[in-house]
């Protein structure tokens, strides 16, 4: 996390107390403190039947069935992302969402080619392999060499020079298969950091088993980093299972040969575009409550779980506060970000352009874990705050939702508003079978389950409600970054 200082915190005593005894303290209050905070009966009420109403309303499987079948595939810069765009002001237009506007955005634009891979020795047979996001290409004739296995980047770290230069650098790192994600964000930095470290040594190629909890024999992308001190050498992703066969043949103690051809290519940065919608606030209109998830996908499915599934939720959710009442006090912000999956375009973009209203975001949310359930409920708020996330939490608990920590992360592409200290409200979406799909050619329609997604509309759309209601301030967080 990123160790964000509170603002606002009582007696010295009280901050050494675990979260929850804060909590349960805090609950022993929430009479006094809701109407302190402006959270009379009429808000609580029309939160549950917000919450009820949420659970019937087929709105979000609509809404990723129409932007998955319509439009389909939206990687970056391509035809797909600018119809993802398109798509997106027609729907919130109709819906009956105010200020629907874009905002430019410039996204790089990566070709992702086609990709071979091919045992040479000992015992020759091809694995279905896909580039890595950002790789380049091999040279047209494509690259020969002998593999070298690590598990990881600290086993590459620990071989020598010699034991890695002219050689395809094999990471053989599985991911964990978790709840909360924790399996994928350990293994990620072998995707992210794999190339350049193996380059550094002198690889001429890399070999990474998927980041995936998966047994089809599907390979998943996702995107890679070059380091500028390090020469660029292209890189590619196997499936589990033949990550499986290549650790079995390298297990025979035999040299293992590999040919690898990849004709991915950069073309120049092209525009792309967020895409901002409103409900607007009725008694304090200039304060912003912001859900936002991206709208661009990978190249490989049609990217119903990443992210068309965060799309509705969060365009479901603030469509369903268009008709309670009493009406939101706060702005609701929809915000659907141009090109979080290849370097956050639209995130950076959007807190660049609007960095003088960034004291105006009241709260952030994101979705941006698949289509749920949502299992818990986390925040990155001041301690004076802490009571309404619990009250939030009071109202969604039915749901099954736990409450956790106050140290959320909140997603990607609200990171940047995070670091300027605006509070996170964070509801978790279960990711135990997520990273099966994400970054495949299987993250289609059909796993996204209808209930899951219905009952993550409707955490959404309460916390979204009782932040917007609630007449209290909500304190900015005070950060490194948000002090300079």
């Amino acid at each position: 996390m990123s160790g964000l200082s509170r603002t606002a915190v009582p007696h010295p005593f009280a901050r050494r107390l675990p979260l929850a005894t804060r909590l349960a303290l805090i609950a022993a209050l929430l009479p006094v403190v809701a109407a302190a905070q402006g959270l009379d009966r009429a808000d609580l009420e029309a939160a549950r039947a917000l919450r009820d109403s949420a659970l019937r309303s087929p709105l979000a499987y609509e809404l990723v069935t129409s932007l998955t079948t319509e439009v389909g595939q939206r990687a970056a810069g391509t035809p797909g992302d600018l119809a993802g765009v398109n798509w997106a002001v027609r729907k919130l237009r109709e819906l009956g969402f105010a200020n629907v506007r874009t905002m430019d955005v410039t996204v790089p634009r990566w070709i992702r080619g086609e990709a071979s891979l091919e045992i040479v020795e000992p015992f020759p047979q091809s694995l279905p392999a896909v580039a890595l996001g950002g790789s380049i290409g091999t040279p047209d004739e494509g690259l020969q060499a002998e593999v070298v296995h690590v598990q990881n980047l600290q086993e590459l770290d620990a071989l020598s020079r010699e034991r890695v230069e002219g050689r395809i650098v094999f990471f053989s790192q599985r991911t964990e298969r978790t709840r909360d994600a924790s399996g994928y964000g350990r293994a990620v930095r072998v995707r992210v950091a794999g190339a350049s470290a193996a380059a550094a040594k002198g690889a001429v190629a890399v070999v990474i088993r998927s980041i995936s909890t998966s047994n089809n024999r599907l390979p998943h992308t996702g995107a890679m980093s070059y380091s500028i001190s390090s020469p660029r050498i292209p890189a590619v992703a196997i499936s589990n299972p033949d990550a499986d066969q290549l650790e079995r043949i390298l297990a025979s103690g035999r040299s293992v040969r590999m040919a690898m051809r990849v004709t991915s290519r950069d073309l120049p940065q092209t525009r792309s575009a967020n895409v901002i919608a409103e409900v607007p606030g009725t008694g304090l209109p200039e304060e912003i409550v912001l859900l936002g998830a991206h709208l661009d996908s990978w190249d490989l499915g049609t990217g119903a779980l990443d992210d068309a599934a965060g799309v509705a939720i969060v365009t479901a959710a603030a469509h369903l506060l268009r008709q309670t009442n009493p009406r939101p006090r706060r702005t609701i912000r929809v915000v659907l970000y141009a090109n979080e999956e290849f370097g956050l375009s639209g995130a950076n973009t959007y807190a660049e352009v609007l960095r003088d209203e960034i004291s105006r975001h009241a709260v952030a949310m994101e979705a941006d874990l698949g289509a749920g359930p949502v299992w818990q409920l986390s925040s990155r708020v001041a301690e004076t705050s802490l009571p309404l996330v619990q009250q939030i939490h009071s109202i969604v608990a039915p749901l099954g939702v736990a409450r956790v920590d106050n140290d959320a992360d909140g997603g990607a592409d609200i990171s940047p508003l995070r670091r300027a200290g605006v509070p996170i409200i964070a509801p978790e979406l279960d990711a135990s079978l997520y990273f099966d799909h994400h970054h495949s050619a299987n993250d289609t329609l059909d796993k996204v389950n209808p209930e899951h997604l219905a009952q993550s509309v409707a955490v959404y759309a309460v916390s979204a409600y009782l932040a917007a209601r609630a007449s209290g301030r909500w304190p900015h967080l005070v950060t490194s970054e948000s002090t300079q």
